[in-house]
């Protein structure tokens, strides 16, 4: 019998490819192209020659805010307060509606955040900079499906400037999607391994030393690809995950380890920001870490090995994800000792 989801979604498909122009399509790197009804902006006005650090530097927020004047009406040590920039997908007006929710909770929060076409990346890319250049602030980028795809290269472009961005999203990105620049500070990805409109399975560059997560829904069989920028849960999260930039370091003081996690079909999707090594104590098994630290037992047997309940080596160090939280709360909800 034929499955009309299966015909929708080939629908869907060809309209997207056919739409598009898929192959060979460099959205970040075409020149601006004036959304509907816009026309084109006028070139930036010069600001002089720009001093750039050398090639190899990853200037990080806190040290390119402390030449940020400060805002009006706010304290002069306030720090400042992140942009956001989300791009839909593909025939985004019609697929990739949770995007505009999303940049609407991210505004009701206080940040200013904008929403356009993939199309226009690079475009979006060069306003970003010259605002940066103006006043800069922490940088997020959003994207879903080809969305994703710009987000990461719309980093690469802001890696040439010698500007640092503190969290990069993709939701169900194109398979296309290069991997994660050296100047993201936090990248997640949230996608369908068995996706054909999305499923790029983005990995960091060599060299990498952010914060990164990869969360696989595959197993989730109510998520699509053209629901997957809808989920509410995940919203509320990433808004919080921006509330915390500002007063959140973006190293901790300890190596940040990449989570890739295939999320269980019955499990809540939570978005953690990375992984770190916790020494085992004697009598720990994964069973005890993981109620230590009031996190779900798969979310440590994916990233550890050996049975859940067995007697870890005293000394052993195990991978337990974690959130980046403003330093005092992590203390204050730091695991009981046996």
């Amino acid at each position: 019998m034929v499955n009309p989801r299966q015909i929708a979604t080939a629908v869907v498909a060809a309209m997207l490819l056919a739409g598009t122009g898929w192959a060979g399509f460099e959205p970040a790197i075409a020149g601006p192209i004036p959304a509907p009804g816009e026309t084109a902006a006028a070139p930036p006005k010069s600001a002089g020659p720009a001093i750039r650090a050398p090639s190899n530097a990853r200037p990080t927020i806190a040290e390119t805010a402390a030449v940020a004047p400060p805002v009006a009406g706010l304290p002069a040590t306030e720090p400042p307060r992140p942009r956001a920039y989300l791009f839909r997908g593909a025939m985004g007006p019609f697929f990739s509606r949770g995007i505009d929710r999303l940049t609407d909770k991210i505004e009701q929060a206080g940040f200013a955040a904008s929403v356009d076409e993939f199309t226009i990346c690079r475009f979006i890319a060069d306003k970003a900079i010259r605002e940066y250049r103006e006043n800069p602030a922490p940088i997020v980028l959003i994207g879903h499906s080809m969305g994703g795809y710009c987000s990461v290269k719309f980093a690469e472009i802001l890696q040439d400037e010698n500007i640092p961005v503190s969290l990069v999203v993709t939701i169900d990105p194109a398979h296309v999607t290069p991997s994660v620049p050296l100047n993201v500070e936090r990248f997640i990805n949230i996608f369908l391994s068995k996706s054909v409109l999305g499923g790029g399975d983005v990995k960091p560059s060599k060299g990498y030393q952010g914060h990164y997560a990869s969360f696989d829904l595959s197993e989730h069989d109510e998520v699509t690809h053209i629901n997957i920028e809808k989920m509410d849960q995940v919203h509320a999260q990433l808004v919080s995950k921006i509330l915390q930039l500002a007063k959140t370091p973006s190293k901790a003081g300890d190596e940040a380890l990449p989570l890739r996690y295939v999320v269980p079909a019955s499990a809540e999707i939570e978005l953690w920001d990375s992984g770190m090594l916790v020494p085992a104590r004697p009598g720990d098994t994964l069973q005890s870490i993981a109620a230590s630290y009031h996190l779900p037992l798969w979310s440590l047997t994916q990233m550890n090995k050996g049975p859940d309940n067995a007697p870890l080596v005293p000394g052993e160090r195990i991978i337990v994800p974690r959130h980046l939280e403003p330093l005092a709360e992590v203390s204050a909800h730091a695991p009981p000792r046996h």
